[in-house]
Formats: structure tokens, sequence, C-alpha cells
């Protein structure tokens, strides 16, 4: 069974549930020009293993260049919690940071 993780942003009003059947392996630095500036190490996990526990509704997105890469953040603290990757929209990249039980 693979483990449930929490994912929260700072101010608790976003939270996902994250799944990495292969388990945190992997972590990149993206190098697209945002996530060159935001600097977060994430890591990709299929599409259906994120869920959005709570906080929906305070998720922003924001999209540039080709509109296909998705970036969400929390509305209210500004934190970026995940991405729709471009190169395969049938991931997610999870913010390590936001890993409540994990210290990038």
């Amino acid at each position: 069974m693979t483990k449930i993780h929490k994912a929260t942003c700072h101010c608790g009003a976003v939270e996902l549930a994250v799944q990495f059947p292969d388990g945190i392996a992997d972590v990149i630095r993206c190098d697209c020009s945002i996530c060159r500036r935001k600097n977060a190490r994430v890591v990709a996990t299929a599409v259906e293993n994120v869920t959005v526990v709570k906080g929906a509704d305070k998720l922003t997105l924001y999209q540039f260049h080709t509109h296909v890469a998705k970036h969400y953040f929390c509305s209210i603290c500004g934190i970026y919690t995940h991405h729709q990757r471009r190169v395969n929209p049938n991931q997610y990249s999870v913010n390590l940071g936001c890993i409540d039980a994990l210290n990038p």
C-alpha cells in the first residue's frame, strides 16, 4: 500500500493528499522560467495521485507562455503547492516544501 502524504500551504487553507507509488525519488528543480525563480524542489506523480482535500476554492491558477502547464498557488499565503506539467500533462509536480512530514 502506498503511503499518503499530507501537503499544505503555509496558512493551511490548502491541503493535498499525495501518493508517490515509487517513493519520493527523482527530486528535481525544474528549469523553466517560473520554477527557476521560485527555486522549489519538486517530485512528480501521476495526476490521479494528487487530491485536493480542502481549499480548492483558495487555489489560484497561473499559466504563461504556451498555457499548457498549470501552476497552483494558495490565494491567501501565496505558497506554490503543485503544478501540472507541460512536458507530461498526466503528471503533477508537488512542492516538497509543502509536505508536512518532510524536511527537504
